[in-house]
């Protein structure tokens, strides 16, 4: 598994110049999904 990024990487690659979230974000359980995949998405939500 790689190294989990600092938060301030983390937080550089998620959000944009004014602070919104540049894609659909969620985290479910240990896992954070960041953009949309349906597969992924319907994966960890067990849809």
């Amino acid at each position: 598994m790689k190294d989990a990024p600092d938060d301030a990487t983390l937080a550089s690659a998620l959000l944009g110049p004014t602070g919104n979230l540049r894609a659909p974000t969620i985290k479910v359980g240990s896992r954070m999904l960041v953009g949309f995949h349906e597969e992924s998405w319907s994966d960890a939500l067990g849809v």
